[in-house]
């Protein structure tokens, strides 16, 4: 084993390639990064097995979370924005040494996204992460856009906690299972074969899908995976007697007026309108670096 003093050194090596703008662009150089950043820590922590399970799935340390970004109202330029947030979150990610898993994305010809869907597996991720539900809203020019003039958009954030398949039981018959083709931008069919999978659960209505697995079984088990996680979330919402107000503040219809955070490219400047705290060069905050954030909001939380 190397030396701390090694390793400390290794580890802010790390952290400087991947707060660099040109380097995240890599994405098999940033996953070896992040592998080996993980690796680091944990054997400067004294421990080279993997982070222990939280004692519940909405723990402080909880370590596996699904995020759900959705266009909100701005047309295309929303669907463009939600691609923003997605990329933003997977840098942020590689800071943290965590791993990013796509399951599931309705893509834009523009390269936009209706809605995204990625697992986050890595050590506090839900601590660090479980402010970003909320409505996000963007103020900028868009690429479209002739006469440069600034557009208002919206996307949605949605950041849950997985469920275990041992935390919520999910009946067979309770299931209506189809299949269909991976689709590339626009609709197109980039797969010969029917390996995504989508579910609908029938008592519910909660339908959910995957199509990033090679299989078709693995699809399943991720659709899976999605379905429980949605479906404990709204039993812990009923449990708290606050469904609705909940579900509310996670989603939204996405209307402006519902917002917890602007990204106003103009002026160069990022609010949370939770916290009514601003800060500047937004470009930096996209690369990934969203600690100053977070950490703000985590010290918010607790001081409420």
């Amino acid at each position: 084993m190397l030396p701390a003093e090694e390793l400390k050194n290794e580890l802010e090596d790390i952290k400087k390639k991947l707060a660099d703008p040109e380097f995240v662009l890599d994405y098999k150089r940033v996953a070896e990064a992040s592998k080996r950043y993980a690796e680091i820590e944990r054997m400067l922590s004294g421990s080279s097995t993997p982070n222990p399970s939280p004692q519940t799935s909405q723990g402080r340390n909880q370590s596996e979370i699904i995020v759900e970004i959705r266009a909100g109202t701005g047309g295309e330029e929303a669907a463009l924005f939600a691609g923003t947030l997605f990329e933003m979150y997977k840098k942020y990610a590689a800071l943290q040494g965590w791993q990013v898993a796509v399951l599931d994305y309705n893509r834009t010809t523009l390269g936009g996204y209706k809605n995204m869907v990625f697992e986050v597996a890595g050590k506090d991720a839900w601590q660090k992460m479980e402010f970003e539900s909320g409505v996000h809203r963007v103020q900028r020019i868009p690429e479209t856009e002739k006469s440069g003039r600034v557009h208002t958009s919206t996307a949605t954030v949605a950041v849950l906690p997985k469920a275990k398949e041992t935390d919520i039981e999910i009946k067979p018959d309770e299931i209506e299972m189809s299949f269909y083709r991976s689709g590339g931008p626009g609709g197109q069919n980039v797969n010969k074969v029917s390996t995504a999978v989508r579910i609908l659960h029938k008592p519910s209505g909660i339908v959910v899908s995957s199509q990033e697995e090679r299989s078709q079984a693995q699809n399943k088990e991720r659709a899976l995976e999605i379905l429980r996680t949605k479906l404990l979330d709204a039993k812990r919402k009923r449990e708290e007697g606050k469904v609705t107000e909940e579900r509310r503040r996670q989603i939204g219809s996405a209307e402006r007026a519902e917002k917890i955070r602007t990204y106003n490219f103009p002026q160069d400047r990022i609010t949370d309108h939770r916290i009514k705290k601003s800060w500047g060069n937004v470009d930096r905050v996209l690369q990934g670096n969203l600690d100053l954030i977070v950490e703000e909001l985590s010290r918010a939380n607790l001081a409420g």
